[in-house]
């Protein structure tokens, strides 16, 4: 796909996307090499999952306060709610704009800055417990994080409409393509048809999707950039075609997202996700993109360990977080004013009141009793 025998005067694959190869290997120089977009990627994929942090945490707090007050008002009438909503746009919107400018391998994994920043912002506004395992997840994907930047390929990419053409006729993409569409129809076939709805089915499902997403989603920022840049890309097919393909992968996302969501606590969805949809990120970035193609072995394990160091991290914090601040949600029966302790929970299966609870000064009741001691 390197071939520099090219007569049609485009640029080798290999070059644009890797304009210094070496750059690759020398890890320790990072923020020598690092492109200044690149690093403009980096702090917007940061600030953008903040904001997002900050988005759901204000939502969470208006159906908290909407859910005590004494009328009921709808959630789209609060100007909270709707703050952050803004707020969650440009966040999107920053992270949109980075996938054209940082790589995949690189980008996806920092998705745990909104589950970090998600924790912090509970904990000090929304008064939820501090625990020992938000301490320590947090810590270790704060040093994962740290891996993957120091780690990621850091060469600067060029996305055009010609290179992403023959990205997809390329042998190892359609190979990936393929099974990718195999798998996803045999989960599918799980899921509706034998109604197999086990969190990992509807999450890889989520995963399947998120990598044909995070392909175009990517296509189509690189391509903006590069139209931005001065470099028409808008007059190519293949623009329009990534389009579709992100609108329609991400609601599709969506979709199965919210239904597992509705299935499972969000302590087993949030975490399972993050790491299905990075790693569907990352192979993708690995195999359509050619991330990582001329990086040393080294710098190879690091990043994998620093994925590793994000994963444990975001288990950790995500861990039975929910559970916490969910006090019991009922009076026991010795607590209600005027009743006594029963003896036991289960009622007598010949008893005419069997599976109810009854009242001890029933006369009815009374009467059968002292029918039973004689």
């Amino acid at each position: 796909m390197g071939n520099s025998n090219n007569s049609s005067g485009v640029e080798p694959l290999n070059y644009t996307l890797w304009d210094q190869p070496g750059n690759a290997t020398h890890t320790s120089d990072f923020w020598k090499n690092v492109d200044k977009n690149q690093l403009l990627g980096i702090v917007l994929a940061i600030i953008g999952s903040f904001l997002i942090s900050i988005a759901l945490s204000l939502q969470k707090y208006t159906h908290l306060r909407l859910a005590v007050l004494p009328g009921p008002k709808p959630y789209y009438k609060s100007k909270l709610w709707w703050s952050g909503s803004v707020l969650m746009g440009f966040g999107e919107l920053g992270i949109f704009v980075a996938y054209g400018l940082v790589p995949l391998t690189l980008l996806a994994p920092l998705g745990c800055v909104s589950i970090i920043g998600s924790a912090v912002i509970s904990i000090v506004f929304l008064k939820e417990l501090l625990r020992a395992s938000d301490i320590l997840g947090g810590t270790l994907a704060i040093a994962g994080s740290y891996l993957l930047v120091t780690f990621s390929p850091t060469a600067p990419q060029h996305i055009t409409a010609v290179h992403i053409q023959k990205y997809m006729v390329s042998w190892e993409v359609l190979v990936y393509l393929i099974v990718e569409i195999i798998l996803f129809c045999t989960l599918l076939y799980f899921y509706k048809r034998r109604k197999v709805k086990h969190v990992v089915i509807v999450l890889m499902l989520v995963a399947l999707l998120a990598s044909a997403a995070v392909i175009s989603v990517k296509a189509v920022s690189g391509l903006l950039t590069m139209t931005v840049k001065g470099i028409m890309q808008l007059t190519y097919p293949i623009f329009y075609i990534m389009l579709v393909v992100m609108v329609a992968s991400c609601a599709a996302q969506v979709t199965f997202l919210t239904q597992a969501k509705q299935l499972y606590n969000a302590t087993e969805v949030v975490p399972i996700n993050f790491v299905f949809f990075t790693t569907s990120a990352i192979i993708a970035g690995i195999i359509f993109y050619q991330e990582f193609q001329d990086g040393a072995p080294l710098s190879m394990f690091m990043y994998m360990f620093g994925c590793v160091l994000t994963f444990l991290g975001v288990f950790l914090i995500a861990k039975n977080r929910d559970k916490h601040g969910l006090e019991v949600p009922f009076i026991t029966f010795g607590q209600i004013p005027g009743k006594q302790l029963m003896d036991k929970i289960q009622p007598d299966s010949n008893n005419f009141s069997y599976g109810t609870l009854y009242n001890e000064n029933d006369p009815a009741i009374i009467d059968n009793m002292e029918t039973k001691q004689t």
